[in-house]
């Protein structure tokens, strides 16, 4: 009966609580509930809009590190290793499993490239020069599995059944690096002019490693005259500070018989999971050969910090932000109280209880919360999100997004919402604790 006896009372004070805030949302001011009603939206857009957008450049990278470099699945050498063994061995498992929708072979070089030697006037000094990586490619595997033609700025992509040409790094260029200060980029690089570039001998293996050590050309490399076909410019930063030849160039520079490669770049069908693929492709022994990471492993480690330092500082704004839309509601129902102080001393004297008159003033709250939250969620999921997924941010290392995803921006809606409970609760209790009979004389 005990038990009974406290639910009706709890009842009967939301019953009357609820009776009275509502009446006084209705007869307020239409103006003061638009004003708030707008503060709690852009409280909650600034909650999640400004991480989402932080944490969006760095996860635009990431996407742009999973579909033009690593793929789903990313396989590179083991640390003892200097190249995939038995690569050929796993291209024929890639080609038979159904889970396997492309893939691309990379063999991945070190190589100097030198420009401006035919057209230099002083002979006595060495010309322009530059040490970097090369990638060694199938033109057709790798436009398939990357679409590398779309970062050409100049020029045109590599075919298979062409010879003696090369797709030079934009950052490599004085006319489009941002790092001159870090080395001396490459001048006048023009596509449909020669460059000649050395292939490093660390990368020859076993007998050719031996012969190239007898000769002398592990150490010089082979060098052959190659023409500009085209300019990559891309935010992934390891594709504009490169080179790409194709692999039967590669071959014939290089004098290379070896079959293993370097990297090896995995897309996988829509029906299975990077986790689940990586499962497969180590089931098959692909471990023992080679490093087989999913794109979220491979992401760089300093990408992974700046998204979680980014994240960090959208949290701290994000805070900010709901203290200033606390106060805001704190100083609101404050006002309004006060107003009503002497509504509040009569309800109090004919009976009304102090819980029921606090509880109209968190269902102000719960309004004003409800309607701001509402409105910010039909803004951010109906406008934002579609908008920057249409127009990315152009940013220098990525092309920023707004990430929003639905279960931590419902946890941000619930803090932001208790908060606003709170601080509805607090200024409507400062005015009910108040001396009954001074209330009403307004003392």
């Amino acid at each position: 009966m005990r038990l009974v006896t406290i639910i009706e009372k709890y009842l009967r004070f939301i019953r009357v609580g609820s009776f009275l805030g509502i009446r006084q949302i209705l007869r307020g001011s239409i103006w003061i509930n638009i004003l708030i009603i707008s503060i709690m939206t852009l409280t909650f857009l600034s909650l999640v809009v400004i991480p989402g957008i932080l944490i969006g450049l760095t996860e635009g990278s990431f996407e742009q590190n999973r579909e033009y470099l690593t793929g789903d699945v990313y396989l590179t050498t083991l640390p003892e290793y200097s190249s995939i063994i038995n690569t050929q061995n796993i291209v024929r498992v890639l080609d038979i499993l159904p889970e396997v929708d492309r893939y691309s072979v990379r063999y991945k070089i070190g190589s100097t490239v030198e420009v401006g030697y035919i057209d230099r006037e002083d002979f006595t000094k060495d010309s322009e020069s530059l040490s970097v990586s090369a990638y060694a490619i199938d033109p057709k595997k790798e436009e398939e599995t990357t679409g590398l033609s779309r970062f050409l700025v100049e020029g045109s992509m590599l075919k298979n059944d062409e010879s003696g040409y090369v797709l030079i790094g934009s950052t490599l260029l004085e006319e489009y690096s941002a790092f001159s200060d870090l080395f001396e980029p490459l001048k006048g690089v023009e596509v449909g002019r020669p460059a000649k570039i050395t292939l490093q001998g660390a990368a020859l293996e076993g007998l050719e490693r031996d012969r190239a050590l007898v000769s002398g050309s592990a150490q010089t490399g082979q060098t052959s005259e190659f023409i500009v076909k085209g300019i990559i410019d891309s935010k992934v930063g390891e594709l504009s500070s490169s080179l790409f030849i194709t692999e039967q160039d590669y071959r014939r520079v290089s004098q290379k018989t070896s079959l293993q490669a370097q990297e090896i770049v995995i897309k996988h069908t829509q029906n299975v999971s990077d986790e689940r693929f990586k499962e497969i492709v180590l089931s098959y022994g692909f471990g023992e050969y080679a490093k087989v990471r999913t794109a979220t492993e491979a992401i760089p480690k300093f990408l992974a910090d700046v998204q979680q330092t980014f994240g960090l500082l959208g949290n701290m704004i994000g805070f900010i932000g709901i203290v200033v839309s606390s106060i805001t509601i704190f100083i609101v129902i404050y006002i309004n109280a006060l107003v009503r102080r002497k509504f509040i001393g009569i309800l109090k004297g004919i009976g009304i209880s102090e819980r029921a008159i606090e509880f109209a003033y968190i269902m102000q709250s719960v309004f004003y919360a409800l309607i701001g939250i509402g409105l910010g969620l039909l803004i951010l999921y109906g406008l934002l999100v579609p908008y920057f997924f249409q127009n990315p941010i152009d940013f220098p290392f990525s092309d920023g997004i707004l990430v929003a995803k639905l279960i931590p921006t419902i946890i941000r809606a619930g803090i932001l919402m208790l908060v606003t409970m709170i601080a509805g609760l607090l200024p409507a209790r400062i005015i009910v604790r108040q001396n009954t009979l001074d209330s009403i004389l307004q003392r």
